[in-house]
């Protein structure tokens, strides 16, 4: 298989489905920020150097390339084939939330994003996500969503923000609080 087809050089691509869409329909849009959170993600990955997280963090990626395959497939086609959306995976990043602001110092003031570079990734990855539940966010006024999505990366920004911080923690780095 061939990776330049060429059927995208007049700006357009095709869903799963066959359906082809300009490359900034709302739909290309969300699934393509929600593949760059996915690399992003693959990079605090192995910056992080932690095999407990690294695991963990491939399994969110998993997932998010399952939201990539449901965003990427033309809605107007039934039966396509697809990886099920779970439910309620919120829950486990809920937990982790949770264990890691166990060991967290209470968050006083707003903090500059950085403490070191897999804190500053964590930041990095955070951002994107909640660009691509914007994105998503747009995509819903228009169209029909699982809304287990939406959930979802709402609470993966607050993970991502956490885990920020832990990362920080654990290496001994200072959070900079934002001083207006």
């Amino acid at each position: 298989m061939k990776i330049y087809t060429k059927t995208g050089d007049q700006g357009t691509t095709s869903l799963y489905g066959g359906r082809r869409l300009p490359k900034d329909d709302l739909r290309i849009e969300a699934y393509g920020t929600i593949d760059e959170l996915n690399a992003q993600l693959g990079l605090l990955a192995v910056t992080c150097q932690l095999p407990v997280w690294e695991a963990r963090l491939t399994a969110i990626q998993s997932l998010l390339f399952t939201i990539g395959s449901h965003l990427a497939a033309d809605p107007e086609k039934s039966g396509l084939k697809l990886p099920p959306i779970p439910v309620g995976k919120e829950l486990e990043l809920e937990s982790m939330i949770d264990e890691m602001e166990s060991s967290l110092p209470p968050l006083k003031n707003f903090i500059l994003p950085g403490g070191n570079v897999a804190s500053a990734q964590a930041h990095i990855c955070r951002t994107v996500c909640r660009r691509a539940e914007r994105r998503l966010v747009s995509l819903i006024s228009q169209e029909s969503v699982n809304p287990e999505i939406v959930v979802y990366l709402n609470r993966l920004s607050d993970f991502l923000f956490v885990f920020a911080r832990h990362l920080s923690h654990q290496a001994g780095g200072r959070e900079i609080a934002w001083i207006p």
